[in-house]
This record gives structure tokens, sequence and C-alpha cells, in this order.
């Protein structure tokens, strides 16, 4: 090994151990190794809402999380760090990934039961390794992103502002560990268990053996299939662990390209029974349609359906009764990317409460206007 003319002279005067400090450079040299293929990133997120109804109507969706503190004012709603190191294309590969979040939205992730919300949570933190099993097996061991929805936690990474209604539905993300299988070139699919359906860290069901279960199927159209090459239909079902109680989702998304350079559409389907264990039932169905206009601006539409048993939605009840929940939702966003790495969104959504109980503040209708910035890092 090459020693620096300080190691040697420190040698020399009997101060540091020449096999010790080769040992430590060793060690040094492979901190660095395992540091350089390390990445950091993240985004800062930041937002303007405005409803007709105030900050007292919350509802599935419209503004993500603390939907009623958010509401005609400006908001930090989240900041995110990431640390990374993916797999490569070796056999035994390994690596790991940490998301950390920042802010209002952080307490999405962080609150339990009777709990106080926190600023500061852990939305991702696994170990990744690949086994050399067939086509090879990736493997996520810790906490990771839950593998249902068309939508995401990520606004940037979104066709819209605001969440689809089905997203306050679904579990945020697992403790657990799953199993990726690319089973060919068109194919894929996966297949985890998780200590509950919840997103508390270290969360564990009343009977230890009533575990969480997930497993998920895509497949992507050939390039044989002509203007529909590159399409995908993805099918994902979870059912949470619990004696009798277990909520089960099930979720159907499609992306679909059209020969109109620039046009996509998607399409959605929830169908998630026992929400929470308390018997609810509920079914949304989504479509989405974007058009990237320029280099710099995109246009995304969604409209989408929730039909649900009484409760499903916020405050769904009518003189303290409780309802079943009917609503009719349409959002159009505006996004153009004036800066370099700031996405800028205008959006404005449209809910109907399609019962005609009028159980927001009296009236069946709610707009919503918000204005997005995200700078991504």
């Amino acid at each position: 090994m090459k020693l620096n003319k300080w190691t040697v002279a420190l040698a020399a005067a009997g101060l540091v151990s020449l096999g010790q400090n080769a040992q430590a450079e060793e060690a040094g040299n492979a901190v660095m190794t395992a540091m350089s293929k390390t990445t950091l990133s993240g985004f800062v997120d930041t937002s303007l809402s405005i409803s007709e109804k105030g900050a007292n109507q919350a509802l599935h969706g419209r503004v993500p999380y603390q939907s009623g503190e958010k509401m005609n004012g400006i908001n930090l709603d989240v900041i995110q760090l990431s640390l990374a190191s993916p797999l490569d294309e070796s056999d035994w590969a390994a690596g790991y990934a940490v998301d950390l979040l920042f802010g209002p939205d952080a307490s999405a992730y962080s609150v339990s039961t009777g709990a106080e919300a926190d600023d500061v949570a852990v939305r991702q933190a696994y170990v990744n390794t690949r086994v050399p099993v067939g086509n090879g097996l990736d493997l996520k061991m810790g906490v990771f992103d839950a593998i249902i929805g068309y939508e995401g936690f990520s606004n940037r990474d979104n066709p819209n502002y605001s969440r689809n209604m089905a997203y306050n539905l679904q579990p945020f993300n697992h403790t657990g560990v799953i199993g990726g299988y690319q089973v060919n070139d068109l194919v894929s699919a996966q297949f985890g268990v998780a200590n509950t359906g919840g997103n508390i860290l270290m969360d564990r069901a009343d009977d230890s053996s009533d575990i969480s279960y997930m497993g998920s199927i895509a497949v992507e159209a050939p390039e044989s299939m002509g203007a529909l090459a590159g399409a995908t239909v993805y099918v994902g079902y979870m059912e949470f662990g619990g004696g009798g109680d277990e909520q089960q989702n099930l979720y159907v998304g499609s992306t679909i390209p059209t020969p109109i350079d620039g046009l996509a559409l998607g399409a959605a389907w929830d169908n998630v029974q026992n929400i929470a264990g308390n018997g609810g039932d509920a079914n949304v169905l989504a479509g989405y349609i974007s058009y990237q206009a320029t280099d710099k601006m995109s246009l995304n539409g969604r409209v989408e359906y929730l039909d649900g048993d009484e409760g499903v939605l916020f405050d769904a009840t009518s003189n303290g009764v409780a309802v079943d929940s009917e609503m009719l939702s349409l959002t159009g966003t505006v996004q153009y990317d004036l800066w370099e790495n700031v996405l800028t969104r205008a959006e404005v959504r449209w809910d109907s409460q399609e019962d005609g109980e009028g159980l927001y503040g009296g009236d069946d209708d709610i707009i919503t206007f918000t204005l997005n910035a995200v700078y991504n890092f």
C-alpha cells in the first residue's frame, strides 16, 4: 500500500504503527468506495390553496394531508431528503435507500392512535439485495412504499397536485420484506409480507401471527402492438392482518399511449373492503388524460367517481346520521417548468356530493384552486 510522507515521518518517530495505519487506510478506502455509490437527492414542496368552503371542510384528496389546515393560505408541504445506493447489474448486488421527510406532511407517516403529529418521519428505509435465482430475485427488507395505487406520496411524480379519492383508503408504506422478479421483458411480479397494513414503523398486530401480505403483477405491451406498444396493465392486492377484521385492497391500473404525439391516457379502479376493519366498502373509478404540449408545458386532467358505504368520506354525516358516500370529482392541472429544477402547477378541482345530502357546509359542491411549486435537487 502506498503511504504518504506524513505517515512515514510519524512511523519513524514511533508515533504510529505502519500495520495499524495500513488497516486504517484500507478501512477508510472501503468506506469511501461505499460512499462513492451513494446519491443524495430530494425536493422542497410548497403550495397555496384556496377553497370557497374554508378551512373546516376536510375531503379525501382535495389537498394532501391536513386538508383543513392548508385551506386559504400558503403552505410548506414537505421536504424530502433521499440517500440511496441502487443495485448494479451483478448477480449478488446490494444497496439501500432512505427517504426522510420534514414538515407538516411528514405527520402522515408518523401518527398512530392517540399520538401527536410529528414533523419528522421516515418514508422509506430499506436494504436492497439480489439473489441469483432465475433472472434475479430482488429483495427489500425494511420500510418501503405501498405497491398499490395510481398515485403516490410525492406530488412531483403524480399527474395532479391533489390526490385521487382512493389515496386515503390505501396504506402509505409497510414495514416488512418484499421480493420483485422480472419474468421476462414484458412481465414483472412482486410479493411481500409486512407487520401490519399501516404506516407506523415497528407496529405489530395484536396477534403476532396476523401479518399482512401483498402481491402485484405488471404487463407491458410489446412493440408488435403498434400504437399500443408500451401500454401497461398493473394489478395489485393487499390484505391487512387481523382475526376476521382484515381490510382488503384490490387495485387495477393502466397507462395507454395514443397515436397522437404527447397524448397519454390512464385508468384506475380501487376496490376497498372492510375499511379499517369497520365494515365499510368503497369503489373508486378514475380516468386520466395527459398532454405534453411543449417541452416545458403539460396539461393533466382527472375524472373520478367514488361509491362507498357510510363513513367512508370524512365528516360523512347529515344531521348527525351517517349516510352512504357518493362523490364525483373533476381536476384540471397546468404544469409549466419555467425554471431549471422547478416544477410549477396551477390546478382547479371540483368535488360534488352526488347523493343530495349536502354534507359539506350545506352545499353539494366544493371548488378548490391550488398553486404548487416544487424544487428538485
